[in-house]
């Protein structure tokens, strides 16, 4: 009886260990090329000091809006990094790109006196079931000398993409080069 339970139990062992799970599947965002204009001449160095984040969004699960007030975290998507920390990377370096040299310092780096922080609020960056990404928020440009925002904007940026994930991230890259290229582009006319 016993040797009959212990051939049942391994039967049952092997039987459980041949059901496999999902392949999981991790992505990053990546650096958008610059637009083949000059690169904008900042009147003073800034760094992106702040990404905020909505929680249901920081998250290592890719997100995705589906109808109504539904949304769906992925079992097998994945970022590879804490998403709103690989934002505030990827967006600095898009700047890097899109401003003349020397003018955006990298996160966690020093800064020289006068460094204006750049900090971002996300209040939507997701795609939906299709692939059509959004992004909703602001930003703004905070003076080291009186600590107070220089110049604010809200964005509303959007790019068509496909639904696999590998896509989405792509697309999300490409609407993150768009963020920059207004921070950019706001930067120009800011006086220090």
């Amino acid at each position: 009886m016993t040797k009959r339970i212990a051939v049942l139990a391994l039967a049952l062992v092997t039987v459980a260990g041949c059901g496999s799970s999902p392949k999981t599947s991790f992505y990053a965002l990546s650096v958008s090329p610059s637009p083949a204009q000059s690169p904008t001449q900042a009147a003073f160095p800034v760094q992106v000091v702040a990404v905020h984040v909505p929680p249901m969004l920081d998250r290592q699960e890719m997100v995705r809006k589906m109808t109504g007030q539904s949304v769906k975290l992925s079992d097998t998507d994945r970022w590879s990094a804490p998403f709103g920390d690989m934002i505030r990377n990827v967006l600095s370096q898009d700047l890097q790109s899109r401003l003349s040299r020397g003018s955006l310092i990298l996160p966690e780096a020093p800064t020289p006196q006068g460094t204006a922080s750049i900090v971002v609020t996300i209040a939507d960056f997701s795609a939906d079931a299709q692939g059509h990404i959004e992004l909703s928020g602001s930003w703004s440009v905070v003076s080291s000398k009186t600590n107070k925002p220089m110049l604010q904007r809200t964005v509303a940026l959007s790019a068509d993409g496909d639904s696999d994930a590998n896509a989405v991230a792509g697309s999300m890259s490409r609407v993150l080069g768009q963020l920059a290229s207004d921070i950019a582009s706001g930067l120009a006319g800011v006086r220090g």
